[in-house]
């Protein structure tokens, strides 16, 4: 159903949000946010003064939804109808590859180092010392 053919009972069920969305797939062209907001407040009869006051709170909502897009023209479109492109530049992936190989052929370079296993053992004696303070404390217990 066309969003400037229902009643005003069932538009005040909607959110500003979701009758700017109407708008916007109907009119199949972007607006600003004070031309979208002008067109909510207007299907749903409300005076300037009160627009003025909720217009920033409207733009926050527009923001926020992931339905919209604000366009380099700082005009709201419906994101559904933009192709988002991806960039990827390769260049800096290949070079980062490039250091992190330069780092492992350089580290292969120097001496063996063989992991000291004495601290491995002593990491799990440490562990138990830890946990020697630990008590068990049953529900009945809590409650008391």
């Amino acid at each position: 159903m066309n969003i400037r053919q229902m009643p005003l009972e069932e538009l005040e069920l909607l959110s500003y949000t979701d009758i700017a969305y109407e708008i916007l797939k109907e009119d199949k062209k972007p607006k600003t946010t004070p031309e979208l907001f002008k067109e909510v407040c207007s299907l749903l009869n409300i005076n300037e003064d009160q627009m003025m006051d909720m217009i920033g709170d409207f733009y926050t909502n527009l923001t926020t939804d992931k339905r919209f897009i604000l366009l380099d023209d700082a005009k709201w479109d419906l994101k559904e109808l933009h192709a988002v492109k991806l960039v990827v530049d390769d260049e800096d992936e290949d070079e980062d590859q490039e250091d992190e190989q330069e780092e492992i052929i350089e580290g292969t370079e120097d001496e063996a180092v063989e992991p000291d296993m004495d601290s491995f053992e002593n990491d799990d004696e440490d562990d138990m010392e830890d946990l020697g303070d630990l008590v068990v404390v049953t529900e009945e217990e809590m409650d008391d």
